[in-house]
């Protein structure tokens, strides 16, 4: 089970220095009483088969209950930092139409307040991805959340759209501290097939975000203006940062940590980017992300302005899509991670969401005749389904070819995904609020594009991830 992994993965965070391992999760007072702790081999792996339960065996019930404890408290407060950008997002969405009425600016003008944020949070996973490699994880992730907080609640007071923006992208350049540290904790914790779990299961805990966040934001309406959502925004903000300062410890130990300075932190990413395969992950992961969000910034106006929904019934859809994706996610790491290659897996939902986007393509054109909301519904909610499958997948095999610059490889990870989000969400609201074409026209675009680079880059077929799925 993933809630053991805290308590055993520190083993092996680096496996190029075996030697170091033990000393690497010296934190982990779990790990003392094991025998032979000078080379990680002989008498603990003479007593246990299974590295990652290796601890178990020897240690008494009360410390058993307590990795489990330590393994959940983990993955709650990495799911917290992990849906950090749905609660952005997600939160604002069904006040953008009040949004642009309240600041009398057009609907490609408010979607820019989404790509500012989603910009910001590309631009500073890559500044303080290095800067966790370097400092460890906890000062630049306090850091970052503290300014996080401070520009959420300026942005509840922003006079015009053009002020509004302007904060949204700070808010994005500090938020991105928890996404890109929380991945970089993941891999500092985890190896191999765990690591591929930890990232689903903790898409029961993030997941959760899409599904409340329009349905607190459409709450937040009913007593309050769109400032409110921003008020809340922040509050929810300042409590995570305080979990994170009491209960996250460091987990990156110093004699681990780059001591190099900002050139060295552009050669390790451009020797990452060198990595045809990690480059192929990166970019798959990054164009399908980008079909994700182009669902993300037009959903609102398409139910709501082109189908005549409430706001109260897009927060529902959209939670409804939000639980597809989740109850998938589950699939893939309870059931399919382990058993089938991830590289088949990531395969199958490339496809889906393909497959669902020239579904929305063709009924958006008009080839079906006119269609109400229930069938793009339906469409929509297998695309997002299909997203547990990819956007998980894709993390883990990444950082698999990663070991010893899991900050660095996270932050280009979510660089790349959210440029490219940020860049396809003017597009989806180019010819105005009266058609749904140019957003599924995005989608159909990245969704190829994806499969292209995962095709092209990572050549499934050598079967690297079937050895990472054993």
């Amino acid at each position: 089970m993933p809630e053991t992994g805290p308590a055993t993965a520190a083993h092996e965070p680096s496996p190029k220095t075996p030697p170091a391992e033990p000393t690497a999760s010296a934190p982990d007072t779990r790990q003392a009483p094991a025998p032979g702790p000078d080379s990680g081999s002989g008498s603990d792996a003479a007593a246990v088969p299974a590295p990652r339960t290796e601890a178990a065996p020897a240690a008494p019930r009360g410390a058993a209950a307590a990795a489990r404890r330590t393994g959940l408290l983990v993955m709650v407060v990495l799911g917290g930092l992990s849906a950090l950008p749905p609660l952005s997002m997600d939160m604002y969405l069904p006040a953008l139409p009040e949004v642009a009425s309240a600041l009398a600016s057009p609907a490609a003008t408010i979607q820019l307040t989404l790509t500012a944020c989603l910009a910001g949070m590309a631009l500073g996973q890559l500044v303080i991805g290095p800067m966790s490699d370097k400092w460890g994880r906890r000062r630049p992730l306090l850091a970052g959340m503290a300014l996080y907080v401070l520009a959420t609640a300026v942005c509840a007071f922003a006079p015009t759209a053009e002020l509004l923006i302007g904060f949204r992208l700070l808010q994005g350049l500090a938020g991105a501290a928890g996404i890109v540290i929380a991945r970089a904790v993941v891999r500092d914790l985890y190896e191999g097939v765990e690591m591929a779990k930890f990232f689903s299961s903790l898409m029961l805990i993030s997941g959760v975000a899409p599904i409340v966040a329009p349905l607190i934001g459409a709450q937040v309406l009913r007593f309050a203006d769109w400032r409110g959502v921003f008020v809340v925004l922040a509050a929810v903000g300042l409590a995570l940062t305080l979990l994170v300062w009491r209960r996250l410890d460091e987990t990156l130990p110093p004699e681990q940590r780059h001591t190099g300075g900002v050139g060295t932190a552009l050669r390790t990413m451009r020797g990452l980017l060198a990595d045809r395969v990690f480059a192929g992950y990166v970019l798959a992961g990054g164009f399908a992300f980008a079909t994700l969000f182009a669902y993300i910034a037009a959903s609102p106006f398409v139910v709501q302005e082109i189908h005549g929904a409430s706001a109260q019934t897009f927060s529902l859809l959209f939670g409804l899509n939000s639980v597809g994706l989740i109850v998938v996610g589950q699939v893939n790491g309870k059931l399919l991670v382990g058993r089938v290659s991830l590289d088949k897996v990531l395969a199958c939902g490339i496809a889906v969401v393909a497959a669902a986007s020239a579904a929305l393509l063709l009924m958006s054109a008009g080839v079906f005749g006119r269609v109400g909301l229930a069938p793009v519904a339906a469409a929509l909610f297998v695309l997002m389904s299909a997203m547990g499958l990819v956007l998980p997948n894709t993390n883990a095999l990444a950082l698999m070819r990663t070991p010893h610059a899991a900050g660095s490889a996270s932050a280009l990870l979510g660089t790349s995904s959210f440029l490219v989000g940020a860049a396809a969400s003017p597009l989806v609201g180019i010819a105005g609020e009266d058609t749904a074409v140019p957003m599924a026209a995005v989608q159909v675009c990245c969704s190829l594009l994806a499969a292209g680079c995962f095709l092209g880059l990572c050549r499934p077929w050598r079967g690297r991830g079937a050895a990472a799925a054993a």
